[in-house]
């Protein structure tokens, strides 16, 4: 864009106290902003923090399977790689997730999730809006059927998937859960956790088809779910354009690896006496530690943060049955609540974005007065 006579005029023009010397403090050498340094210091101590929650959280971890485990009386040391990786899988979720919270916008949605789910007067006036969001959009994911049922459909099944996996495998891997037989081999058995007794139940009934076999099910969810998504990274275009592979196929590749390995073992050890089975169990076990050490780096976080954007929804909810609709500024038609619109305001105040003001507008309105500048300001001297 050409500039106006005026500018270029200006710009040619010498600054005050001569030429740039290229020492501190001479004249003419551009100074560092005030609170440049707190700034530059920022993200080691953010580091620091982080690193530090993922010490004590991995600690307090080994702790808990140290005792959970009745000082690893009942630990398998054949499951010692799992429960290494869920070590490292609770350092980097802690760090991250010390990091996420720390950057403005996450923290203050972190803040008043937190808020919302504490306050009584939201509870008074809806009980029930926790447990429906926690339902809808955390368990449900209803937001994602707004976009495709069959998304949804995938989505649900390789959620279910995973979450009947982990409670199974977590506290098998750490000792928690474990099986006994009064005969050495069935078919009674007994469940205990934390080495009390819960249930006893015969291993060739339905219930006990279930127990063992809980894995299987899992997997048998997951597979079709992630293959979906998988087709459909594949072939379409809207997927294609924006995709990385690291990111976004890699994922979905373990999980199918870790089912169909799991399915594998199970047929191995039915149908073929055990043939092929440890090469089956040492890759189903890498393909387990990966997922889990890849899980705080890679897309797989999304299942961390998701809780806390249900607090965000409670906070929206809850405010809208409280305060009126924030209008726009010029047009009047509704934004949002006062409460949101103020968060986000204060959200650009954290970034250092001096134009908060326009979250007052609606986006209609801001695109109006984006040209009526642009006009008056840009293009003046043109006209």
């Amino acid at each position: 864009m050409t500039q106006p006579p005026e500018a270029s005029a200006a710009a040619a023009q010498p600054a005050p106290g001569g030429g740039h010397t290229g020492l501190p403090g001479a004249p003419g050498t551009p100074q560092p902003a005030e609170g440049a340094g707190h700034r530059a210091a920022a993200p080691r101590s953010v580091t620091a923090r982080a690193t530090a929650a993922g010490v004590i959280v991995s600690a307090l971890l080994i702790l808990a399977i140290v005792f959970g485990s009745r000082l690893l009386e009942n630990f398998d040391s054949a499951l010692l790689p799992y429960a290494v990786a869920t070590v490292f899988l609770a350092f980097g979720v802690a760090h991250r997730y010390t990091v996420w919270v720390s950057a403005p916008g996450a923290r203050r949605l972190f803040k008043q999730g937190w808020r919302s789910f504490f306050s009584l007067a939201n509870f008074r006036n809806a009980p029930t809006a926790l447990p429906r969001m926690i339902a809808t959009y955390l368990g449900f994911q209803k937001f994602l059927g707004a976009r495709s049922h069959a998304r949804w459909a995938a989505h649900q099944l390789i959620f279910w998937g995973c979450v009947l996996a982990s409670l199974i495998t977590f506290p098998l891997t750490w000792g928690w859960f474990t099986f006994t037989s009064g005969s050495g081999s069935g078919p009674g058995y007994a469940m205990r956790i934390w080495g009390f007794e819960i249930i006893g139940f015969d291993s060739l009934d339905i219930l006990g088809w279930l127990m063992f076999h809980g894995l299987d099910i899992a997997a048998v969810l997951v597979i079709p779910g992630a293959s979906y998504f998988l087709w459909r990274r594949m072939k379409d275009r809207g997927a294609i354009t924006g995709q990385r592979f690291a990111y976004d196929l890699v994922p979905l590749i373990a999980l199918i690896v870790i089912s169909v390995s799991g399915l594998l073992l199970t047929f191995s050890s039915i149908f073929l006496h055990g043939g092929g089975y440890e090469f089956l169990a040492i890759l189903h076990m890498v393909s387990v530690v990966f997922t889990l050490i890849y899980i705080p780096f890679g897309k797989f976080f999304h299942i961390v943060q998701r809780p806390a954007a249900v607090g965000m929804q409670l906070f929206k909810y809850t405010a809208r049955q409280d305060q009126e609709i924030f209008g726009c500024r010029r047009c009047e038609e509704p934004i949002d609540t006062a409460p949101y619109v103020e968060n986000l305001r204060g959200t650009m105040r954290d970034l250092s974005l001096d134009f908060d003001e326009w979250a007052e507008y609606c986006p209609r309105c801001k695109r109006v007065l984006r040209g009526s500048a642009y006009l008056s300001q840009v293009k003046k001297g043109f006209q």
